[in-house]
Order: C-alpha cells, then sequence, then structure tokens
C-alpha cells in the first residue's frame, strides 16, 4: 500500500521540533489563541488568511503539536525536486486555471488526498485567498477548500463531522525578522450541519454561502480593514493610535479593531470630514517617512527621555553587539544581499528566516567547538550560550537603535510634531 502523505516520517518528525524553535525564535512574541475552539478527533479545514509569504505556513506549523497537512499553489511543484520536497514537508499542490487546462486536471488527485488527510483527522491548512498580500484585508477566496469540505461531507459527514475552522494571522511587521505574530482560531463552522439546514439545492451557490460565512469568519479574528481607497490612511491611524499601548498582541488586536470600527463610522457619518482627515493623515505619513521616524516615535510623549533609556542599554550592549556583529557576520551580510535583490519584498522576513536557519547552526557549531578546544570547559560553556543568543541579540540591537535614532529625530522635529497634534487623533478616536 502507497505511503499517504499524512503517515508518521521518521526524518519529518526528528526535524519537526527544530524548525518549530527557530521559528518561535524568528519572532519576539509569539501568541496563540482560540485552541479552545479546535474540535477533537474530527475532520477539520483550516482556512487561513495569507499576508506573508512562506511565514505564514510556518507560524501555523508552530502554533501547537498537533500534525498538519498543507495546501499551495500548483506552479512551485513543476521541479519533480522539488515537488518530492514539498511532499516530504507535507504540501499538496492545487492548480489554478492560470496553471493550464491540463495541470487543472490533476486537481482530482490532491483533492482526494486532502479528504483522505481530514478523514484520518489530521488537520489540513489552506490559504483560500490563493496568494499573500501584506495587508490587514481579505482578497477573493476561491473554491478549493469548500471543494474539498464538500467532498468529505458527502463521503463521511454521516459519521463525521467536518469543519472548516477560520484562522487568521497577524504580524506587528510584515517586513521585519524578530517581530511579533499572533495566530487566531475562530469558532468551527460545522460544513455537516449547513447541509443539513441549507435550503439551496444548488452546491455551487451553497459554497458561495460557505465562502461568504468564512470570509466573515475570518475578518473578526484579527485587525481587519475594508480594502478601499482609504485603507492607507486607515491603517496609518490605527498605528498612530495603538502602536506603544501596553498589552498583549491579542488586546491590541481588540484595540486596533475597535478603532478601525470609529474610523468607519466616522467616515459614514461625515464624508467630507473623514476624507480631509485621510489627506492630511497620509501627507503627515509621507513626511514621517521621508524624515525616517518611526510611528512608534509619535505615539510618545517625552521621546527624548525614551532615547535616553535606549541609548543607556545600547551603550551597556555594544561590546556584546559588536562581538555578535562580527560572529555572524555571514548570516546577515547574505541576508542583507538577498533582500535587496527582491522583487517581492513581501519574501523579505522569508528571506531572514531561512538564512538564519542556514547559516546560523553552522557557526554556532563550529564556533563552540573552536570555544572548547581552547577555553576551560566552564568558559567555554559560557561561551555557547553566548554564542547561541547572538544572532537574536544582534538582530534586536539593531532595531533598538533604529528606534533610538528615530526618537531623537522626532523630539527636535517641533514642525512635524505640531502637524501631528494638529490631526486630533486622540479627540477624533
Amino acid at each position: 500500500m502507497a505511503k499517504k502523505i499524512q503517515d508518521p516520517d521518521f526524518w519529518y518528525s526528528l526535524f519537526l521540533p527544530y524548525v518549530n524553535w527557530h521559528t518561535r525564535r524568528a519572532y519576539r512574541r509569539f501568541e496563540v489563541h482560540g485552541k479552545e475552539h479546535l474540535p477533537k478527533n474530527s475532520a477539520v479545514i483550516f482556512g487561513v488568511n495569507h499576508s506573508n509569504t512562506l511565514m505564514d505556513a510556518l507560524v501555523l506549523l508552530a502554533s501547537n503539536n498537533a500534525k498538519k497537512v498543507f495546501i499551495a499553489r500548483g506552479d512551485i511543484f513543476k521541479n519533480p525536486a522539488v515537488a518530492k520536497l514539498l511532499n516530504f514537508f507535507r504540501i499538496l499542490p492545487i492548480f489554478r486555471i492560470r496553471n493550464g487546462v491540463a495541470a487543472v486536471r490533476n486537481n482530482d488527485e490532491s483533492l482526494n488526498k486532502a479528504v483522505d488527510v481530514i478523514h484520518d483527522h489530521v488537520d489540513l491548512y489552506l490559504f483560500p485567498e490563493g496568494t499573500h498580500r501584506t495587508k490587514h484585508s481579505l482578497m477573493r477566496m476561491g473554491k478549493g477548500l469548500f471543494h474539498i469540505a464538500v467532498d468529505a461531507n458527502k463521503q463521511f459527514g454521516d459519521k463525521s463531522p467536518v469543519y472548516i475552522i477560520p484562522t487568521a494571522i497577524e504580524y506587528g511587521d510584515y517586513f521585519r525578522f524578530r517581530s511579533t505574530t499572533m495566530i487566531n482560531f475562530g469558532q468551527p463552522i460545522n460544513v455537516t450541519e449547513f447541509f443539513k439546514h441549507t435550503t439551496e439545492e444548488n452546491e455551487a451557490a451553497n459554497i458561495n454561502l460557505l465562502k461568504d460565512q468564512l470570509h466573515d469568519e475570518i475578518s473578526k479574528l484579527f485587525t481587519y480593514i475594508p480594502d478601499d481607497d482609504d485603507y492607507d490612511a486607515i491603517w496609518e491611524i490605527v498605528k498612530m493610535k495603538n502602536e506603544k499601548r501596553s498589552g498583549g498582541l491579542y488586546k491590541k488586536m481588540l484595540r486596533n479593531r475597535a478603532t478601525v470600527d470609529k474610523i468607519l463610522a466616522f467616515k459614514e457619518k461625515q464624508p467630507e470630514e473623514a476624507q480631509s482627515l485621510f489627506k492630511r493623515v497620509m501627507d503627515f505619513a509621507a513626511e514621517r517617512k521621508r524624515q525616517k521616524i518611526s510611528v512608534t516615535s509619535t505615539a510618545k510623549k517625552y521621546p527624548l527621555l525614551d532615547s535616553l533609556w535606549k541609548l543607556a542599554v545600547l551603550l551597556i550592549g555594544l561590546p556584546y553587539f559588536v562581538a555578535s556583529a562580527a560572529v555572524n557576520l555571514p548570516v546577515w551580510l547574505t541576508t542583507l544581499i538577498i533582500r535587496g535583490k527582491l522583487k517581492d519584498k513581501a519574501f523579505s522576513n522569508t528571506v531572514s528566516f531561512g538564512v538564519e536557519f542556514v547559516l546560523f547552526p553552522i557557526i554556532f557549531i563550529v564556533g563552540t567547538i573552536i570555544l572548547f578546544c581552547n577555553l576551560p570547559w566552564y568558559w567555554a560553556l559560557l561561551g555557547a550560550i553566548l554564542l547561541h543568543c547572538s544572532y537574536m541579540v544582534f538582530v534586536d540591537y539593531c532595531e533598538l537603535c533604529r528606534r533610538w535614532i528615530s526618537d531623537l529625530r522626532w523630539t527636535f522635529k517641533t514642525r512635524l510634531r505640531k502637524q501631528y497634534k494638529a490631526l486630533n487623533l486622540n479627540k477624533l478616536f
């Protein structure tokens, strides 16, 4: 009997904890919410927003210990060697019309395998938007996920209910390595119950109803902003309002959503005033970015005081930073070179993760061997611990330095600060 993609694999199980550990350390804060919503021992399909290329799959993989299979777009499976590797990673292809009619015919095999995956109570993850986009919004969803759910319900829904789990990923920053990420699982959509009570006889109409329901449920799980001409201005206001407020990622998301609701209500009641405000916000944002000032700096009443404590930390950590920068030169220099050549900047974090994942273990192993060959074991052990933390310290130090410079600039940009104050965002929202 042929091996199934969801069957146990020694090498996959061996490397998975290491991959998950690397993924979690790629973020300063990593939170998972809504685990209590997940059905136990059930046929489950996860529908997830897609905003950060490969990192979306990696953070989902690290979100819990459940066995998982993913579905990705079929064009990346063209090379047989790559296809074999992706199969090892438990990724199935799904093809679209743009890949050609012949390729689409291969979907039957993938869909059958996908149905078999959830039949075996293995979690199946799909990105129904079909492509990534670095926005707090949702694109039109494809039908692949829903065809799998419908076929599964036909085959065994009477014995094991089929669920779709709305899932959202929210990032603190799409492009900066060591930002934050939050995975939020929503209330399950019981596909089996849906078909028991639907009045629609047409399958395509039922799929459209499920698509609308999933879209609505995912939009409740992260900072969702309608995808229209005012998106950029609304997101800029949300950041300025909530960037520096304390609390976990989930509470921050709730504050963001509340701010979005207030902005949309203002836009509906006073459309002309809203458009005037949005223009002034975007003018301010353009000047802020030109001056290389972080949005986190604009939220501070006393940026000079913030810059002073940052300077103290930077001075104390400077020797360790210099050593970390020297030791990790191959990692950060390679990352800068590759990222500089990217056409799609959405892959920035994927590149940062990939280069660190490949090169840092080599540096750590070689460095540890050198330490233990030349120093007493206790000094070598201390050196190995410092080496282990060195790349993350290097990245975080660079980020702190960027914010320190931003605070200083904001402190002395009197005209820009008056422009910010004139927006009157705190009173409006």
